[in-house]
């Protein structure tokens, strides 16, 4: 591979915006793709892969590199130098990276690699937080799984289309996917490509979601024509699950704190032609209380650590810290003692987090369970998705009756 430099140059000041200004990496991705219209699709690759690598392998490199945050631009460039070398990159004569010692910087990668803090990349207090959480043996494999770049999957909008003729009009776009066994509603992508320019998805025949994710929605165990609250709605991608599993018939009442992410969930309920979801924005308790014992089923996608979903949110790592894991928690407990009682006797509800931990997961469920809101639920089953065991995302879902 031979280096340009205007790449490499737009990586570095993306390096400075996500380490030393604390901006999203997606959204820092999103801005450097559009800096040169002349870049093609392999030049838009080589950013978005390399940001991306780099913010993956931040804790390793830097070490490697013998740099401290904040990163000085002189030290983006070795932490750069170090990539390079260790994906077998010439290194072009460039002032900026003369002098970059190769046999140190394998070396120190072949020592550093035996501690899985630095081997896996990741601060101190989430390896001790996931060793206490899941056992030394299951957090090794589970981190290394986590670090392993996500694969892209489709979930087909069975309003519109079906998973063969997508399959097809993809295919007629040079876009090859695959069936997964045990999801019905997901293709998996062969190669990464940008599907969001096709006219398909313009036309709203797919939206793209986690194969674990898809498994939420089908956990509800909706069928058309009842009444169906996300409470926790965000953009929607499991509303829109819910409309197709549900025919548009009945109602898919979405709701959430952020009206902003309900805007987007209008457009997309749109693209997609799902015309049984309603958006309602909480800003008060009013809002649920008017829901209370109507519901015939609740899903609860709770807000958690995210740390199920580290393959696709690689910054993560470096801005999750442990007071907002034990503030999200007590925001859990409080969201499923609310929302619980939007559940009509004989009703179900789903909680669900795309967190690997037990204590957001099962231990949420336990604590629901025994409190004076929870003695009229049961618990029918969970289901703990872990990334090294399912190729997916880490996620947690738990299925709740009411009592009738």
């Amino acid at each position: 591979m031979r280096l340009h430099r205007n790449l490499v140059f737009a990586v570095i000041d993306g390096l400075h915006l996500i380490f030393n200004e604390n901006e999203y990496a997606d959204k820092v991705v999103e801005k450097l793709l559009k800096r040169d219209k002349r870049w093609g699709a392999r030049d838009r690759g080589f950013i978005a892969e390399t940001v991306y690598e780099i913010v993956r392998w931040k804790r390793l490199y830097a070490e490697i590199a013998e740099v401290k945050e904040p990163y000085r631009r002189d030290n983006l460039w070795r932490i750069f130098a170090v990539w390079a070398v260790l994906r077998g990159i010439q290194l072009p004569d460039w002032k900026q990276l003369t002098g970059t010692p190769a046999r140190r910087i394998k070396g120190k990668f072949d020592e550093l690699s035996k501690t899985r803090k630095f081997r896996e990349s990741i601060p101190d207090w989430l390896d001790d937080l996931g060793t206490q959480e899941l056992g030394s043996e299951l957090w090794t494999k589970e981190i290394a799984a986590l670090n392993e770049q996500a694969t892209v999957i489709l979930r087909v909008n069975t309003l519109k289309t079906n998973k063969e003729k997508l399959q097809g009009i993809l295919f007629d776009n040079d876009i090859e996917t695959i069936s997964i066994k045990g999801y019905p509603d997901a293709l998996q992508l062969k190669e990464r490509a940008n599907v969001f320019t096709t006219q398909a998805f313009k036309d709203g025949l797919f939206e793209v979601q986690d194969a674990s994710s898809q498994l939420v929605s089908s956990f509800l165990d909706v069928s058309p024509g009842m009444r169906v609250a996300d409470a926790c709605a965000g953009a929607g991608g499991k509303s829109l699950h819910l409309a197709a599993l549900m025919e548009n018939k009945g109602q898919v009442i979405s709701m959430d704190i952020y009206g902003n992410k309900l805007k987007e969930l209008k457009r997309r309920a749109k693209r997609n032609s799902a015309h049984n979801i309603e958006t309602r924005e909480i800003d008060s308790t009013k809002v649920i209380k008017k829901l209370h014992g109507k519901m015939d089923r609740v899903l609860i996608d709770a807000p958690c650590s995210g740390l199920g979903v580290l393959r696709r949110n690689p910054d993560a790592k470096w801005k999750l810290q442990p007071d907002f894991i034990e503030d999200i928690k007590e925001t859990q407990k409080q969201i499923l003692q609310d929302y619980s009682k939007m559940v009509k006797p004989g009703g179900k509800m789903v909680y669900a987090t795309c967190s690997i931990l037990p204590s957001e997961n099962q231990e949420q469920v336990e604590t629901f369970l025994k409190s004076d809101s929870g003695t009229d639920f049961k618990l029918i089953e969970d289901k703990k998705i872990l990334a090294h065991q399912s190729g997916f995302d880490g996620f947690y879902m738990a299925l709740l009756e009411r009592k009738a």
